[in-house]
């Protein structure tokens, strides 16, 4: 039996691994699955561990108002050291680019316990953007001991770094799996501004934005760009979850908070957002995540960021990376909005992120790797 101890932080981190638990604790008599959380981010994680039952066997709760990189990266380093001390895994398995990510590789590495990594791979050559999320890779690559990259593209930026090929498994990525079973087609929102939008008669555009290199001037000439959208055209909605960073929304509120037909809500549970997202007509986000999902789901995705770590999805098609400009990004959904064309070659390019198996890859990986199985997965294609 492999004893792996998860490590996430973040919402989106619980997203993506909830599939791997619950595929290793399909097999209690190959993995002995412990999670620990730093819940560097809380409500947010909490609604995931909610929807997917998955109750923590460590919940550090290291998250305080106004926290720093410094705090969380103190306050995790310090709680994982007491995790591990106690349940001595033979891998600890993180997901990803936060904080939590590259401290629990490190915590990892001071006890010499091996290191898998969920989603490795993925990089724009910017260390500042995402910050610190791009440099928050580069270290856990380091560190790592499996790197389980979600695509070929991920596979080959490990390689051109010098990482063994024979610790590197291509897996496709475990938020398809996540995705494909939470979407219902008869899903019904509890939201009452969801609930009341008519998808079948207006187009819905769903907003993300979040990034910390957007914040000011950037965010505002997005938001510009919205309002000059929904003036222009009567049939177009914006739904917007707004980011509880204070500065995200100030700014929201003051360009379009009286803007007809654009509705600011609260982050959304994970439900209810993929429910949303299958329902919307277009995506505008500076969000990683969501270049992956929306296009398992035939939207198209503008990338409201000058670089991507994900670029098999620009040379797909799903997504195209506009910028934050107000005359960009008016014109690129403007773009989407007028030419049918143009939209359908977006909406029906072939998703390059994953099939749904993803998760059965990596135990199957990890068995192998570990002496327990006979072969390595299929890579991912």
């Amino acid at each position: 039996m492999l004893r792996v101890l998860v490590v996430f932080g973040t919402r989106p981190e619980a997203i993506k691994m909830a599939p791997l638990i619950g595929e290793m604790r399909r097999h209690p008599d190959r993995f002995h699955c412990r999670v620990a959380v730093t819940a560097q981010h809380r409500e947010m994680l909490d609604q995931v561990l909610q929807l997917f039952q998955i109750a923590p066997d460590h919940d550090l709760d290291i998250m305080r108002p106004g926290q720093s990189l410094f705090d969380i990266t103190r306050r995790a380093l310090a709680g994982l050291e007491q995790v591990i001390k106690r349940e001595r895994p033979d891998l600890v398995l993180v997901h990803g680019d936060t904080t939590t990510t590259f401290v629990a590789a490190l915590a990892a590495f001071y006890f010499q316990i091996p290191v898998g990594h969920v989603e490795a791979g993925l990089r724009t050559g910017d260390k500042y953007s995402p910050f610190p999320e791009e440099i928050n890779r580069h270290l856990t690559a380091v560190l790592a001991d499996l790197h389980f990259a979600p695509t070929a593209s991920a596979r080959d930026n490990l390689l051109r770094e010098g990482i063994n090929p024979e610790k590197i498994f291509v897996t496709g990525n475990t938020v398809i799996d996540a995705l494909l079973a939470t979407v219902k087609a008869d899903y019904r929102f509890a939201d009452p501004v969801l609930a009341g939008i008519d998808f079948q008669c207006r187009r819905v555009l769903l907003v993300t934005t979040h990034r910390r290199e957007n914040l000011g001037e950037p965010m505002r000439e997005i938001y510009l760009a919205l309002r000059d959208i929904v003036a222009l055209y009567p049939d177009v909605e914006v739904v917007f979850p707004v980011h509880r960073n204070p500065a995200v929304r100030e700014v929201v509120q003051e360009i379009l908070g009286r803007s007809p037909r654009v509705h600011l809500i609260e982050p959304l549970p994970y439900q209810d957002f993929v429910n949303l997202m299958n329902r919307c007509y277009l995506v505008l986000t500076d969000s990683g995540g969501l270049q992956e999902e929306a296009p398992a789901l035939g939207k198209p995705v503008l990338v409201l960021r000058n670089t991507t770590e994900r670029p098999e999805a620009v040379r797909a098609g799903t997504v195209r990376l506009v910028g934050t400009t107000r005359e960009a990004v008016f014109k690129e959904t403007r773009l989407l909005l007028e030419d049918a064309a143009r939209y359908r070659q977006m909406a029906e390019a072939v998703n390059p992120y994953g099939d749904g198996q993803a998760s059965r890859r990596i135990c199957q990986a990890l068995l192998y790797c570990f002496g327990l199985g006979d072969k390595p997965p299929e890579p991912f294609k």
